[in-house]
């Protein structure tokens, strides 16, 4: 994947580092650490230029993010109560929680948004719920922007610090965030086997 994403960025430009962190929000498997890392590799090397790479970034990966949250919003939020009273016991959910994770969202949806942007394999998962409760547009692609644009600076300098080394870093990308997503993996198995309904707990 490495040879991959370094010959399209060396090939695209900044509109390479844009179209590759689009892709990594709507196919995550693309790592975005890889990717920013990988230009601030480049603006070490005098090929790119810091600013350009950041606004390409954070750019595609607002966009990237934008696309789950209009599929959250066209679906809505309404069509998601016969889902839930269907299917609710495997994704151990009854309605209530659902309106209460939107009570969440109306309060806190930006701060949720924000600090999901620094979560592996977790950051582009959140643009769905987002548009499913109704978060506002705007508010949506301001703090999503925002986290976006702190992650690729830390990402983008990394690059630009490590220079080649950050090949090296690159090894421990992969792995930690299967461990994450193996983790995820573990909690939901034990909480759908523990999942019991409200009503069946109280009688």
């Amino acid at each position: 994947m490495t040879d991959w994403v370094l010959h399209l960025i060396d090939a695209g430009g900044y509109w390479g580092i844009w179209f590759l962190m689009v892709l990594e929000n709507v196919f995550p498997p693309i790592p975005s650490e890889l990717i920013m890392g990988i230009g601030g590799i480049r603006v070490g090397q005098g090929r790119m230029d810091m600013v350009p790479l950041l606004v390409a970034g954070t750019l595609g990966t607002t966009i990237g993010n934008y696309f789950w949250f209009l599929i959250g919003v066209k679906f809505g939020f309404a069509r998601l109560r016969p889902l839930v009273e269907r299917y609710g016991r495997w994704a151990t959910l009854e309605w209530r929680d659902v309106e209460a994770i939107n009570r969440l969202f109306s309060k806190h949806g930006q701060i949720i948004v924000f600090f999901f942007r620094f979560m592996p394999a977790f950051r582009t998962m959140v643009s769905l719920p987002a548009g499913l409760f109704r978060m506002g547009h705007v508010r949506f692609l301001a703090w999503t922007a925002g986290g976006a644009l702190i992650w690729n600076v830390v990402l983008a300098y990394a690059g630009y610090l490590l220079g080649a080394h950050f090949k090296e870093v690159d090894k421990y990308i992969g792995p930690v965030t299967t461990v994450t997503i193996a983790l995820a993996v573990i909690f939901y198995v034990y909480r759908l086997i523990t999942w019991r309904p409200a009503a069946t707990e109280q009688s």
